[in-house]
């Protein structure tokens, strides 16, 4: 199974991120504190979704961004990256390079979800992702 590569340098954030995608994610997650230890998980296996914040210490989350966007097999993964940067230049430059999805810190966790899920689900070509509730459940 694909793993889910959570990266931000904040311990907590990346508890937060983990445990509201925990029922939307079911490949397990891995984390990086770095731009640099995302790069590395990204190469020690499949990842089916990373989430990336921008204001990392060693390597910018966009510099990170713009990477797996240039690389072929990394190129399909969506990014989805979650920051404390709301202005409009940044969102910009983030959609610009590629990023599949933006979301500002204090997030929402059921936004959160609700996000990835759609995301997976087009990656899937519409199929239900694994660990998705059926429309209507609870």
């Amino acid at each position: 199974m694909h793993r889910t590569l959570v990266v931000d340098d904040s311990p907590t954030i990346r508890r937060m991120v983990i445990a509201s995608l925990r029922e939307v994610c079911t490949g397990g997650f891995t984390e990086a504190a770095t731009g640099l230890e995302a790069l590395e998980q990204l190469a020690l296996g499949p990842v089916e979704l990373i989430v990336l914040d921008l204001n990392m210490p060693d390597m910018h989350g966009l510099e990170v961004l713009k990477f797996v966007r240039s690389h072929q097999s990394y190129r399909g993964i969506p990014i989805v990256v979650l920051t404390t940067r709301s202005d409009d230049s940044s969102r910009g430059a983030v959609m610009a390079a590629g990023a599949s999805h933006y979301m500002t810190k204090p997030f929402v966790p059921q936004a959160l979800a609700g996000e990835v899920r759609a995301l997976l689900e087009r990656q899937n070509g519409g199929r239900r992702h694994a660990g998705a509730p059926e429309a209507g459940s609870v």
